[in-house]
């Protein structure tokens, strides 16, 4: 009876060595998705995390579920498609859920990484009334997780979301309670690594407010903390110093012994204060060279703001003298486009970040319209063609229209006789589509393909225009969410591509 309980233990025992085997490690599916999220191939890492979300859950490893869970969530939003990221993180939830019903204990810390997923998104929505409730939420799995670790990332979230949304006063309290209490635990890496993650995500995110007030904040820590630090150095040297020197007494007692010890501290302490002098210099000479580079980060950011509002006021001061120049001279035409061309550019640049109203259009009527305005000005045979759906689409009717008839107008312009132009349009997803307008005429050379995007970079003859067609459409591409840009794999001409998020 004894050898079989005996026996029994043991199958248990082994059972448990297993299973904490499998707990830790990895699957293929979960390797593979890390794999395909180094390449940057979002789509194939989002679709192997969720299968190796699935195939944890399924086994009962729901930590390195909710991982997989979490990461696919990420990628999802990281191309806003933000329906599909609250469905799986949906999921993810009920999935935690029924292991805890399963086990009969809470999991409060892997709710919180679901919690702390939603933030992100809603965030990146700007939706600032549900992204407090995340913090809230967030702040309750943290305190019933009891985990320190979770409470720092939570004052952490709390100052991004504090200094997105523009309140910048609660987010230095909160950023300073963190700092502080980092600080008091000597973690300085810690503490440095979390400025310089907010910074960079003020930069990702355009948020200038976030990186300069994060900046000016960070060079006065780092300056008080590397203080801190060499003197934590030279208490740590002072106390092996008179550690050795209690040594040294107890077990020699020699004259000579003592001597030589005498002499080794005094090389010590002269090798000490050397060190702290040079390291002294070499602070001051950091805090010297940090100081006058975000004087001059802050100089260039200045004068390039000048510089915009200077040309624009300049272009607005011409208009009225401008327009008393009789208009149908060429070049006083010219001049007017110009003057309107600059203005126009200029107020595209300096817009706040908006989100721009939409409608609903019948696509293919749509495209029928935009190529109408076209059909006189080909030359002979020039074929035109328009490939789009019989479906609704949500556009901002205004920009959208603007930068087509741009792009249509040149490539009338541009394709010879019996030519080709074409529009397309191309649903890519739930929540992305394309306008394509693709012509057989001269091309444009691969060296210029970005140039041609960028105003002033030539001297131009007026009448034969001025260079800011395209840069006016690429910012108003990205004031729609989207992107405008040269197709460099198409050499029977060009192709310009309109990408729109929705």
């Amino acid at each position: 009876m004894n050898k079989k309980l005996f026996t029994l233990f043991l199958s248990l025992l082994f059972c448990c060595m297993i299973v904490n085997a499998q707990e830790g490690q990895k699957s293929e599916l979960q390797q593979r998705a890390e794999t395909e999220d180094a390449r940057n191939n979002i789509a194939a890492a989002r679709s192997l995390f969720i299968r190796a979300f699935d195939d944890y859950v399924g086994k009962g490893q729901i930590k390195l579920g909710v991982d997989c869970g979490t990461r696919a969530t990420a990628l999802y939003h990281k191309e806003n498609f933000f329906k599909e990221g609250f469905e799986l993180l949906r999921r993810v939830d009920q999935a935690i859920s029924a292991e805890e019903q399963k086990g009969g204990t809470t999991m409060p810390a892997l709710h919180y990484l679901v919690t702390k997923e939603r933030l992100q998104m809603y965030i990146k929505m700007r939706n600032t009334a549900r992204a407090m409730e995340q913090i809230n939420t967030m702040e309750n799995q943290a305190k019933t997780a009891n985990d320190d670790n979770l409470m720092n990332d939570l004052l952490y979230n709390k100052a991004i979301y504090h200094y997105t949304f523009g309140q910048i006063s609660q987010g230095d309290a909160v950023f300073k309670e963190m700092a502080t209490k980092l600080t008091a635990q000597k973690e300085y890496d810690k503490v440095d690594e979390v400025y310089q993650t907010l910074i960079a995500n003020g930069k990702k995110s355009n948020n200038a407010n976030l990186v300069a007030q994060t900046y000016s904040n960070y060079i006065i820590w780092k300056d008080s903390a590397n203080a801190m630090k060499l003197a934590d150095e030279t208490g740590v040297l002072k106390q092996q110093i008179a550690e050795n020197e209690a040594i040294i007494a107890e077990k020699d007692s020699s004259l000579g012994s003592r001597q030589m010890i005498i002499i080794s501290l005094c090389v010590l302490a002269a090798a000490l204060a050397a060190a702290l002098v040079i390291g002294i210099i070499v602070l001051l000479r950091y805090i010297f060279l940090t100081r006058k580079q975000k004087k001059a980060i802050k100089l260039s950011e200045d004068n390039n703001a000048l510089k915009a509002k200077f040309i624009s006021n300049i272009s607005a001061q011409l208009d009225p003298t401008l327009e008393k120049l009789d208009s149908r001279i060429p070049e006083v035409q010219a001049l007017l486009d110009f003057s309107q061309h600059i203005q126009t550019l200029s107020v595209l640049e300096n817009m706040p970040p908006t989100t721009l109203e939409l409608e609903d259009v019948q696509v293919n009527q749509f495209c029928e319209e935009m190529i109408d305005d076209i059909r006189d000005m080909v030359k002979p045979e020039v074929e035109i063609m328009v490939n789009a759906p019989k479906m609704t689409a949500k556009i901002h009717r205004e920009y959208l229209s603007h930068i087509l008839r741009h792009l249509l107008y040149n490539a009338a312009e541009y394709t010879p006789a019996e030519g080709h132009i074409w529009l397309d349009y191309k649903k890519r997803g739930a929540h992305m589509q394309q306008f394509v307008v693709t012509d057989t005429g001269c091309g444009i050379p691969e060296e210029k393909m970005e140039d041609v995007f960028k105003p002033f970079l030539e001297i131009k003859d007026l009448c034969t225009g001025d260079g800011l067609g395209l840069p006016i459409c690429k910012e108003m591409a990205k004031k729609m969410n989207g992107d405008l840009e040269v197709d460099p794999k198409y050499t029977k001409g060009t192709r310009f591509i309109i990408t729109l998020h929705v």
